[in-house]
């Protein structure tokens, strides 16, 4: 039996990503979608006639907590901006509603560790699920490379390397939320959280990453209040390496690497690179689009079993959040914890 779904959200992500994403799943079948405009959520339903609307300027009955009340709908997607989702997440497990709400899970440390204390308490989770979308913990190159790293036994350190330059009237940043963010991070913060998960999910639980020293700054004017972050990190066995993130440098590169015992591998794109004993070797390895196809039929395969997916539980992202937020936005200058 398919599980109905509605769409919170009629952004760039929710358009391009989810949407054709639950139409591939054989577990989800999308039933309505809601977007605080009438005109942003007909941009979801241009080729879905059996779709109902829902907006905030659709008048009586055609409300966020309208579509809630559904019998025919249980579970939603939640893709709007990072200020607004926890009450929106609030709503729908109240209504009985499982979620998949978009990374990252609030806005700082202190809410999302507030919403997850609210959902263990307030819900059944046996009966109601939250989930927190991170595609990145779904890329077959990373999920490979993680693979690799496990065979070259102690992780001695390692390096991210992710350079862009995001141009004011580009196709993201001219997302109002985007462009004035009542988020302290801005494209840090937003696009921060993926790396950070690419990061845990090659080094592991073992080496989980528990003291940092980071610069942050603003390189670019209309990029507010930082948009790039230098640091250092210590794991709890004592490697060490190095987090480099900029979205506002004329720097290149793409780069997650660990160093073990063993050798070495790194993700670049869809490419794998080991390096062992002098005999470097590249293996590539394609990914289902953008990691989201597959993020979202496994949250709807889990639903289908009575299940949750352990990549999405709310910890998780949680865990995400505590490494791009807490040390490198939250205070100036540098920071350890």
């Amino acid at each position: 039996m398919s599980i109905g779904v509605g769409i919170i959200g009629g952004g760039i992500f929710a358009r391009e990503e989810h949407l054709p994403a639950v139409e591939a799943s054989k577990d989800l079948t999308l039933k309505a979608v809601y977007s605080r405009s009438l005109k942003s959520a007909k941009t979801l339903s241009s080729d879905a006639s059996n779709v109902d609307l829902y907006s905030d300027d659709s008048g009586s009955g055609k409300g966020y907590k309208d579509l809630l009340q559904r019998s025919d709908i249980h579970a939603v997607i939640i893709a709007l901006p990072i200020l607004n989702q926890p009450e929106y997440i609030r709503a729908a497990l109240s209504a009985g509603k499982h979620v998949l709400s978009e990374k990252p899970i609030a806005e700082n440390v202190k809410d999302a560790a507030d919403l997850i204390k609210w959902y263990h308490s307030n819900t059944d989770t046996k009966k109601v699920t939250w989930a927190v979308a991170e595609n990145f913990r779904y890329l077959n190159s990373f999920d490979h490379a993680q693979q690799e790293v496990q065979k070259l036994g102690r992780v001695l350190g390692f390096r991210v390397r992710l350079y862009g330059n995001v141009q004011a009237g580009s196709k993201y940043y001219e997302t109002e939320w985007r462009k004035t963010p009542t988020h302290q991070g801005g494209f840090l913060l937003d696009g921060g959280v993926h790396f950070t998960a690419g990061i845990r999910l090659l080094l592991g639980s073992k080496d989980k990453i528990t003291r940092l020293s980071a610069f942050t700054n603003q390189l670019q004017k209309h990029l507010p209040p930082v948009d790039s972050v230098d640091a250092t990190m210590k794991t709890a066995t004592g490697s060490t390496g190095t987090f480099q993130v900029s979205f506002g440098t004329t720097l290149t590169g793409s780069e997650w690497t660990v160093g073990c015992e063993g050798g070495s591998v790194s993700v670049s794109g869809s490419t794998i690179t080991t390096n062992i004993d002098g005999k470097e070797e590249k293996t590539e390895v394609k990914d289902e689009k953008s990691g989201v196809p597959p993020e979202v039929r496994k949250w709807g395969e889990a639903l289908a079993a009575g299940k949750t997916n352990e990549r999405q539980n709310p910890e998780e992202a949680l865990a995400d959040l505590e490494l791009v937020k807490l040390p490198f936005l939250e205070l100036a200058g540098e920071t350890r914890y």
